[in-house]
């Protein structure tokens, strides 16, 4: 034991909590993917056990993705935000205009020669939330210059979730919401913060109009606000919560799994409940506000604009996707087709989720170090929630 904990220390660096946090939950992915991919294997003809070592090799690609995020010194991804945005935004162009269709939605490039696809709208997500912290850290003293500090964050938050909502609604919106977080957190006024609103409802209006699923999301809008007949997926999803009592029915147990589309990503919470009960689903929502705390503990305890600014965008990026995907499967808004962060099965999305998390986990390491201590900016402030105050 004294061998794994200096092995640990030595190479799982960063708050111990969020390993344990991540640990647990990528468990619980191996276990519940492993349980509802029965229907998938059956319709290609292929044996669940491939999917299932293809996904937890997904699994420990995700965990590698982390661990070398958070060996990084986190100021570092500032200097690449910039170009990964401008990257990102032909990619998004692309993925509207000769996307490729999975699961009747065109959010996914293939790439060539290793024939995988691959989600524009996750790169670019996280190269806005990074880019956002780092101009805002880097405009504090003269923050309300319109001109200067806030119309390139502004003009950059409109463009990259107006191209993500060509394809992908709900990620746009999730991503919006963040953007709004992180400018207050930075000490935007309020004023400006109403500008914000407005661009986002522009680009929201334009995604509605020429999108790609922009009928889709107002079907689902309109049906959950009036209450009429439940979608097949969010009927079977209830059924599946109703069934599955306080302790669950057993893992591997599930009836929905064979019944509901996509049990292994959009309603893997649904058979988590159905399989482990009440209890189970309480303890995967645990596990994500505990994440959120640390994430927000590391950003209060950060000395610089930028590591807090970003440990935050990035915490409440992760879990707020969460929330609204464990909100759906208990029937606490529409159907979104939004993936349980670190437990859906999927490819890039593992991957930059533990990308994420890395970057939350180097910035929490890097306010220990003493040689990351003495290489601060004179223009970054000592404390991101002394300056909000």
């Amino acid at each position: 034991m004294k061998k794994i904990k200096e092995w640990a220390d030595n190479n799982l660096q960063g708050d111990p909590v969020i390993w344990a946090v991540v640990f647990a939950l990528s468990l619980i992915s191996i276990l519940v993917v492993y349980s509802s991919i029965g229907t998938l294997a059956y319709k290609r003809t292929v044996a669940p056990e491939m999917y299932l070592v293809k996904h937890t090799f997904m699994v420990f690609l995700g965990l590698g993705a982390m661990w070398i995020g958070h060996k990084i010194d986190y100021r570092y991804y500032s200097k690449l935000s910039r170009l990964a945005l401008w990257v990102s935004v032909p990619l998004l162009v692309y993925t509207f205009t000769n996307g490729t269709t999975i699961n009747d939605a065109a959010r996914w490039i293939t790439l060539p020669i290793i024939n995988t696809s691959f989600q524009p709208s996750d790169f670019a997500s996280l190269a806005l939330i990074i880019n956002l912290a780092s101009m805002l850290s880097k405009k504090q003293q003269n923050i309300e210059d319109i001109k200067e500090s806030l119309i390139p964050m502004l003009i950059w938050c409109g463009v990259i979730c107006g191209l993500i909502a060509l394809t992908n609604l709900s990620t746009a919106v999730l991503l919006f919401a963040t953007c709004m977080l992180v400018m207050f957190i930075g000490r935007v006024p309020v004023k400006y913060l109403a500008m914000l609103v407005l661009i986002g409802l522009l680009a929201g209006a334009v995604a509605l109009k020429f999108g790609v699923r922009g009928e889709t999301a107002k079907n689902r809008i309109l049906s959950f606000i009036n209450g009429t007949e439940l979608p097949f997926q969010a009927k079977h999803a209830r059924i599946a919560v109703a069934t599955g009592g306080v302790f669950g029915k057993g893992p591997g147990n599930s009836d929905q799994r064979n019944i509901l589309p996509h049990p292994y990503s959009d309603f893997v919470y649904a058979i988590v409940i159905e399989e482990y009960g009440m209890v189970g689903g309480v303890v995967v929502l645990l596990l994500y506000l505990i994440l959120l705390h640390r994430g927000m503990k590391a950003a209060y305890n950060s000395e610089r604009a930028f590591g807090g600014l970003l440990s935050a965008g990035l915490s409440f990026d992760l879990v707020c996707q969460a929330m609204v995907n464990m909100g759906v499967v208990v029937g606490l808004g529409p159907i979104t087709g939004q993936p349980l962060p670190l437990i859906s099965m999927g490819g890039t999305a593992m991957l930059f989720t533990g990308l994420s998390v890395g970057i939350i986990l180097s910035v929490s390491r890097g306010e220990q170090e003493e040689n990351w201590g003495q290489a601060g900016s004179g223009e970054e402030s000592k404390n991101v929630q002394a300056k909000a105050a």
